[in-house]
């Protein structure tokens, strides 16, 4: 829609990710050359962590497209397969002659073989597991034995574990400390910088074709960091729909209103200095005591002296925020603007006898609800097999309280 009024030629902000669209700044660049000389040297295990929306996807694709056709790249696309599925998963994206019917021993074998040919014939195998920080621990166990596979002189199997900060969490575990120390190579994606960011925009509208002069003001990138948290999909995200309010508002200047609205869109909150002036001024008001006159226009709306259950909930998380050592169990996301549907599962007779123990916090695309505080992972760990069904139909897992990424 906005692509003629700015000479685009496809869109620059996709969220899929494009490889040609590959932003090697922040330390990209570096990341994807430190993961090909490492899947090149064939030792280990391989880690790269960031938070949702950081562009491990994006890395992912990239590191498949730099390496050299004698490495075959094995996906596993859902990474909270049992560790007796593991096995198959891989020799069936192989394309080996397994069936469900054949154990694990046997499957291992056929998968021996195969890899012992490629070898034979110089040839490497890289396992890629995305989202790794949703792999039970009993798989990323298997999955480190997988990595005993070798000969006298060469591991006969690579694997690049993606995935968000609660895999370190997970990888902490003592159950499972030999695959940790089998990791060669820890890789942390950052998030971008406000210097990175302008950087960013720049570099993707001159990939689809834009030859002007620089489109979002330094206002509204200055925003737009705060707002995006720096993370490369919020970016992309809210840059996109930047240019279309730009587009509807005849203007080829992203100027902070612009973000705005597309934060809104997006239901991001966006602060800005009017917000501000607001507050300061509702502080005054409470502090002086000054009454407000009925002829001015009502610029909020006014807490309601019984609290909704979601309300209550969201102003005891702020302080329990603040016990970064501890640990808490994550039961349930709901997306943003599904706040009705939130409001009926807090409401539910199951959940009443638990509300003191769950806690919410918006991290500007969900709404993402915790179980507990715990001083000791293992304890933390035994409890989330002891959660009510209710707790336990989205696959609750572990988190470290200092991980939460809270937005207000």
């Amino acid at each position: 829609m906005y692509y003629e009024h700015f000479g685009l030629k496809y869109p620059p902000f996709k969220i899929t990710p494009d490889t040609n669209l590959f932003y090697s700044g922040a330390n990209r660049g570096l990341a994807l050359d430190a993961l090909v000389y490492a899947v090149k040297s064939g030792e280990g295990i391989i880690k790269v962590v960031g938070e949702v929306g950081s562009g491990k996807t994006m890395l992912c694709r990239m590191l498949e497209e730099k390496l050299p056709k004698e490495i075959e790249v094995v996906y596993i696309a859902n990474p909270r397969l049992p560790p007796e599925m593991i096995l198959h998963a891989i020799a069936l994206e192989m394309e080996l002659p397994v069936t469900p019917q054949e154990n694990r021993l046997q499957v291992m074998h056929i998968l021996h073989n195969h890899l012992l040919e490629k070898h034979a014939n110089q040839q490497q195998v890289v396992v890629f597991v995305e989202e790794a920080q949703g792999m039970p621990l009993e798989t990323l166990e298997e999955i480190r034995l997988l990595s005993n596979l070798e000969t006298t002189r060469n591991k006969l199997l690579q694997i690049v574990l993606f995935g968000q900060p609660e895999l370190d969490i997970n990888l902490a575990t003592i159950s499972i400390r030999q695959l940790k120390e089998r990791i060669t190579h820890n890789l942390y994606l950052e998030v971008l910088k406000q210097e990175n960011i302008q950087e960013y925009l720049k570099f993707r509208l001159h990939a689809v074709g834009y030859r002007g002069p620089p489109v979002f003001s330094s206002a509204a990138v200055k925003l737009l960091t705060k707002v995006s948290k720096g993370l490369m999909r919020r970016i992309n995200i809210l840059a996109d729909k930047a240019l279309l309010a730009a587009f509807a508002d005849s203007t080829h200047i992203i100027l902070p209103k612009h973000i705005c609205l597309a934060a809104k869109d997006s239901g991001f909150p966006c602060p800005t200095k009017f917000n501000k002036v607001i507050l300061m001024s509702i502080a005054l008001v409470i502090i002086l005591g000054i009454s407000i006159p009925s002829s001015l226009p009502i610029l909020f709306n006014p807490i309601p002296q019984q609290l909704s259950l979601l309300q209550q909930r969201l102003q005891v998380t702020e302080k329990w925020l603040l016990n970064q050592q501890n640990y808490t169990i994550q039961v349930m996301q709901v997306k943003i603007d599904k706040i009705e549907y939130l409001q009926q599962f807090l409401n539910k007779s199951e959940i009443q006898p638990l509300l003191t123990n769950l806690y919410i916090y918006n991290t500007g695309i969900n709404w993402e609800i915790m179980y507990g505080e715990f001083t000791d992972s293992k304890i933390a760990t035994a409890t989330i097999e002891n959660l009510p069904t209710i707790l336990q139909r989205n696959k609750p897992f572990l988190r470290k309280i200092i991980d939460v990424k809270i937005t207000f």
